[in-house]
This record gives C-alpha cells, sequence and structure tokens, in this order.
C-alpha cells in the first residue's frame, strides 16, 4: 500500500477527482467532506502521510482543521485548497504552519510535486527521529543497583560544571556510555563529542593525533593537520585508554590543561583551546605512576572527579535490565518479534562470569536471539553459552 493522503472538501466532485488522479499515482486516498469529521480524524491514531483540506467547510474550516493538525500531528504536512476569494487566507494557512495551498482547480503537476515533496519531508522528519531515539537509547545508562544510581548522581552533579573527570574500570563495563552522558547534559551538549582510543593509536603518532602537526613536520606529513584537542575547542575530549599515552605525549597534554595551549607538532604559533577532558582506562593508575609508566601529575589534573565504573558480576541484579533491554533492541534489528526468556535461564546467566562486562553480555544476548525460537531457555544457555 502506497503512503496515506487525506482529502477534505465539502464538493463531491474534487473529492472523487482527487481520489481518482492520486490512486492512480499510487496513494491510498481517504476523503472527507467536513471540519469536524477531519479534525476527529486528527485525533484519532490512523496513521496519514500528507493531508489535502479545503478552506472553506461546513461544521469547521480549513483553518480550524489547520489548528488540530499543528496540535496533534505537527509534523505531519498539511495542504490548503483555497477557492477564488481564499488566497489571502491560505498565505496566512502558511505562514501558520500549512505546508503550502493550492488553487482550484488545483494544477496536475504542481499537485502531484507538492505531495511528493511534503511526503518526502515528512519521511525525513521521522527518520531523523528513528536516529535520534536510537542514539539516546545506546547512550542510555541501564540499573537501578546502588552503585550505578550512586554514579548516575555524581554526573548529574558534575555534568554542568567542566570539571575534568577520571573514569575507571575494566574493559566492557560502560565508560564510554559514562563520558557520553557527562557531555550529553553539559553545556557543552551542543558539540559532539570527539574520542581518542589512545591504545589504538601508535606512539610515535599520538602527538600528532592530539595537538596536530604542519605541513612537512615529518616525512608523511604532506599536508597540515588539525588535532583533536583544536577539533574539540569549546566542547569535550574524551582520552579513552589514557594509560596507554606515551610520557612525551602525557607532558604536551599536561601543558594544555595548564595553560589552554597547544603548539602543533613541527610549529612555533601558540594556539588557544578551551576544552574539558574527560579521561578513562582499565589500569590502575597509581601502579602505573609507581612504574614510571605515567606522570603523576597529569593523574592530579585528570583525576578532579574520580568515577569507578563497577564490573557487570558487582551488579549482578541489572542483570535482567540490561537483557530485557538488549533483547527489544536486537530483536528490532533483526526485524522479529521480542522474545521471551525463561526465569531459569535468567538465573544461569545471572550467575555466569561476565569477564567481559556489559559488552560480552549484549553479545551473549545476539547470539540467543539468533539460535532461539520464541523463547530463550535453560537449554539455549546451556549449549550456547555454557557450552555444555
Amino acid at each position: 500500500m502506497g503512503k496515506k493522503i487525506l482529502v477534505i472538501d465539502d464538493e463531491r466532485a474534487i473529492r472523487n477527482s482527487l481520489k481518482e488522479i492520486l490512486g492512480f499515482e499510487g496513494y491510498d486516498v481517504e476523503t472527507l467532506e467536513d471540519g469536524a469529521a477531519a479534525i476527529a480524524f486528527i485525533r484519532s491514531d490512523q496513521p496519514v502521510d500528507c493531508v489535502l483540506c479545503d478552506i472553506k467547510m461546513p461544521k469547521a474550516d480549513g483553518m480550524e482543521v489547520l489548528d488540530a493538525m499543528i496540535s496533534e500531528r505537527p509534523d505531519t504536512p498539511i495542504v490548503m485548497i483555497s477557492g477564488h476569494g481564499t488566497i489571502d487566507v491560505a498565505v496566512e494557512a502558511v505562514k501558520k504552519g500549512a505546508y503550502d495551498y493550492l488553487s482550484k482547480p488545483p494544477d496536475l503537476n504542481r499537485l502531484l510535486i507538492t505531495i511528493k515533496n511534503a511526503t518526502e519531508k515528512l519521511h525525513l522528519i521521522r527518520e531523523t527521529k528513528t536516529l535520534k531515539k536510537k542514539i539516546a537509547k545506546r547512550d542510555e545508562i541501564i540499573g537501578q543497583t546502588a552503585a550505578i544510581l550512586e554514579i548516575l548522581d555524581m554526573v548529574e552533579k558534575v555534568a554542568p560544571t567542566d570539571a575534568r573527570v577520571l573514569i575507571t574500570g575494566s574493559n566492557g563495563s560502560g565508560k564510554e556510555l559514562i563520558a557520553q552522558r557527562i557531555h550529553n547534559i553539559s553545556n557543552r551538549s551542543h558539540t559532539d563529542m570527539v574520542e581518542v582510543n589512545c591504545a589504538a593509536i601508535p606512539s610515535e603518532l599520538i602527538e600528532s593525533e592530539l595537538f596536530g602537526h604542519e605541513k612537512g613536520s615529518f616525512t608523511s606529513a604532506i599536508k597540515q593537520r588539525v588535532g583533536k584537542f583544536e577539533q574539540a575547542d569549546g566542547g569535550t575530549l574524551f582520552l579513552d585508554e589514557v594509560a596507554d599515552m606515551s610520557l612525551s605525549a602525557q607532558a604536551k597534554v599536561l601543558r594544555v590543561l595548564q595553560e589552554g595551549k597547544l603548539t602543533r607538532v613541527g610549529g612555533e604559533k601558540e594556539i588557544k583551546v578551551n576544552v574539558r577532558v574527560i579521561a578513562a582506562t582499565n589500569k590502575d593508575l597509581k601502579a602505573e605512576i609507581a612504574k614510571g609508566n605515567f606522570r603523576e601529575d597529569l593523574y592530579h589534573r585528570l583525576g578532579v572527579v574520580l568515577i569507578n565504573v563497577p564490573s557487570l558480576n558487582e551488579r549482578r541484579d541489572d542483570i535482567p535490565l540490561l537483557i530485557s533491554s538488549f533483547l527489544e533492541d536486537i530483536c528490532e534489528e533483526y526485524r522479529v518479534p521480542v522474545k521471551d526468556i525463561s526465569g531459569s535461564a535468567m538465573q544461569l546467566l545471572k550467575e555466569y562470569d561476565w569477564t567481559g562486562n556489559i559488552r560480552e553480555l549484549k553479545n551473549v544476548v545476539e547470539r540467543l536471539v539468533i539460535f532461539s525460537d520464541h523463547e530463550i531457555s535453560q537449554a539455549h544457555v546451556e549449549k550456547y553459552i555454557l557450552m555444555k
């Protein structure tokens, strides 16, 4: 079935003509003969992708229908159909929020182009909202245990400030989610959080990655490069696995934090930056300091606020909530009904040793969704997770 168009007009001939034309073009067309019926439709749950509405109608005129549309379905485009003497009203309707207006009798080509553009705009709006919802879901911190609630309370308090935060915890425990949450509710949320995985960048390239370089500063520097600190100016820089940064890079990061200035590799000009730094590591930084692998002065600069994220084994009561959320997301992605999970299967998963933390749990849930039928049973967990 094609996109649904609602035609509202008190003239039967126009209703029938538009239904025939649009139906031939592949649209699913519904017609109504007065404003009151249109307002009732708008307030119902019936889907519609575009509305064509006459201005002069009995019971309720087109402007009242427009008011209902703006109130109830602000994203759905409504095109006003104006007869002779109502052009000024139609223009006023567009100013008020109507997508466009057409004069009676409507020109066929303009009618089809207008509907095509209006429905495509609605599709983009819906797609954007879906993507935003997915992003928000992806960054959601799930849990009701005391440890997680305490972290969320800390996040709420520190986020509006510019205090630097050091997040510690084992791999897969959710350190990046904490950092993203701090950024999202901070005063810098109008920008994207810039991320650097210090463990993934060779030591000889980390300084160029962080501070940028000038053309010709080394063999492969064929053009000027802006570093992550400059990219994050006015926003947040997330230094993930900060303990893997070279001592030379650590010294330069310390300078930036102290002075708010940096110099690109091979350059001489000092560049001012206003960056909030959030760092994370899975290592014991005090042990790394004792070994001479990490600067103590940088540790104290980064760790204005310390947040330690517990492992999944330390928050087992959150496992059912996490599994429920993962089941919903994964089943939606695979376009299958959300699967149930038996009590015995859930208990086994709560007792499992989660060395990979939340990341491992999500992978396990995806595996169970793939290999189970309507319900994830104890047998599925034993076969595909415990390998019995």
